[in-house]
């Protein structure tokens, strides 16, 4: 699988990521099934974060690591600041932070993580403080490189040039993660050209639209599918209007004429934007990981990228465009 850098630094990753949002709920076998189809295929990148699972995703890939995957041969980021908390969704304090990234350390059974991210912002919490962790998690060699998830545009921009203002932080911003589909291009607006600008590289969640650019759900609502569950159907909901089944139509259209899926070709559309580093897939099994890591041999025409540009479109009027003819 091809490698590239992750924003403006140093570090490579598979142009794929495999998420394990949902390996607290996966049995280990099923797991281990999964990152030997990932790392086979040259898939280096792992995320994860301590909420999944409760931990228990951290805990099930740390014990595959041991057994069956060198460590040395992935790229493993995490994430810390959602707490279980009514009254506070985020934590973004030092001291929750760097307590945080030790118990995440403790059930990875490894040193250090390739890339921690901060999975959101806090608006209780000084933004210098958030970064002061970051820095020292890098500085004290528990992180490689630091980033941040679910940041709009000026959180992203707020801190990236914070750090830039401050010469004695030597840590600076790798990533952003963001969900980022053809069914979700609300990045487009602010974030994206933030972190293009500024070096950082995006790494975009839920690129298939929560499943239903796969097409799975065109017709109907599979009952094994998370759209049917009980658990899962209120994630999935948003992408079953009107809107969103014309742009999995021309997804579909797209795919019959280049002879691939419509999971390849959604795939192949978010992987290859501009800013993008690796979407994160989040696969139930290895049969659906095969199908997405099939994506590698397919690279969209021009043609077909500016048909999905085009029926996907985000309606980004002022301040973003034509504000000059008003």
């Amino acid at each position: 699988m091809e490698q590239r850098h992750l924003g403006r630094t140093g570090l490579r990753v598979s142009r794929i990521g495999l998420g394990t949002l949902t390996w607290g709920h996966t049995e280990e076998n099923d797991a281990a099934d999964l990152l030997k189809v990932f790392w086979e295929a040259g898939g280096t990148l792992v995320d994860t974060a301590d909420v999944y699972g409760d931990g228990e995703a951290e805990y099930l890939l740390g014990r595959l690591m041991e057994r069956l995957v060198p460590r040395r041969d992935l790229v493993i980021a995490t994430k810390a600041g959602s707490v279980p908390d009514p009254e506070r969704r985020f934590d973004g304090s030092r001291g929750h932070l760097l307590s945080a990234l030790d118990a995440s350390l403790a059930r990875l059974g490894t040193d250090h993580v390739d890339l921690w991210q901060v999975h959101a912002f806090d608006p209780g919490t000084p933004l210098d403080e958030t970064l002061q962790a970051l820095d020292i998690a890098v500085t004290s060699g528990r992180a490689r490189y630091a980033g941040v998830s679910n940041f709009c545009g000026w959180q992203l921009a707020k801190a990236a040039t914070w750090q830039l203002a401050h010469p004695g932080t030597r840590t600076r911003l790798a990533s952003t993660q963001m969900e980022y589909s053809l069914l979700q291009r609300g990045v487009e607006r602010e974030v994206l050209p933030a972190a293009v600008d500024l070096g950082v590289g995006l790494l975009p969640s839920s690129p298939l639209g929560r499943g239903v650019l796969t097409g799975k759900y065109r017709h109907s609502t599979p009952a094994d599918s998370r759209g049917g569950s009980d658990q899962m159907s209120a994630f999935v909901a948003p992408y079953l209007d009107d809107t969103a089944s014309r742009i999995v139509d021309a997804v579909a259209t797209a795919a019959d004429g280049l002879a691939a899926s419509p999971l390849q070709v959604a795939l192949a559309w978010v992987r290859d934007r501009p800013g993008v580093t690796a979407p994160i897939i989040g696969a139930r099994n290895a049969q659906q990981l095969t199908a997405a890591l099939s994506v590698e041999t397919l690279s969209l025409p021009d043609e077909i990228c500016q048909a999905l540009d085009d029926v996907s479109a985000p309606v980004h009027r002022y301040p973003d465009h034509d504000w000059s003819t008003l």
